[in-house]
């Protein structure tokens, strides 16, 4: 897998940037052999199909999480386990095929959520938050957040996952 994941955005809003990187590694993933997918890495950690199943749970829990904050004021929301989810959706026994076709569509659905969110709810700063501890970049928890931060970070959060996914890929690749 030599594909490189397209240049970081510059000014792009999160659903446009979500959309070219679900459409960039759709078919790349897709096009990976199963048994390849199930190997885990020497160094400990997640399989390719378990790092592409805790995509599937973040997208899932972040949908729950985008759709909540057109209804608060706040944006101060569960954490969650992301190992336990993991090993509970026994993403490892999963079929890659199946797994690529649920996180592309997951995604896409979040894309069209991002898209027709209403600037005014995407841009209101919001208090309190917990994006101190729940983010994939923390912010301070007295410092005002919008959510278009919270959606920009969700697709940061999936960028580094395809990252990683290549690498772990690249390993086990002859």
């Amino acid at each position: 897998m030599t594909h490189r994941i397209p240049a970081p955005r510059t000014n792009e809003d999160p659903g446009t940037h979500l959309n070219l990187l679900v459409h960039a590694w759709a078919p790349r993933l897709a096009a990976l052999p199963d048994e390849l997918t199930a190997t885990r890495p020497a160094t400990g950690g997640w399989s390719a199909r378990e790092l592409l199943g805790h995509l599937v749970d973040s997208a899932m829990i972040n949908q729950w999480r985008f759709v909540e904050a057109r209804f608060r004021e706040d944006l101060v929301f569960p954490p969650y386990d992301q190992d336990a989810w993991v090993t509970a959706q026994r993403w490892q026994q999963h079929a890659w095929a199946s797994l690529v076709e649920l996180w592309r569509l997951a995604n896409l659905h979040l894309v069209e959520l991002m898209d027709h969110t209403p600037e005014a709810i995407r841009l209101k700063p919001r208090l309190p938050h917990n994006l101190d501890r729940i983010a994939w970049r923390t912010l301070p928890a007295d410092q005002p957040v919008t959510l278009e931060y919270f959606m920009d970070d969700y697709v940061g959060h999936l960028e580094h996952h395809l990252v990683q996914l290549q690498t772990i890929l690249k390993a086990h690749t002859p």
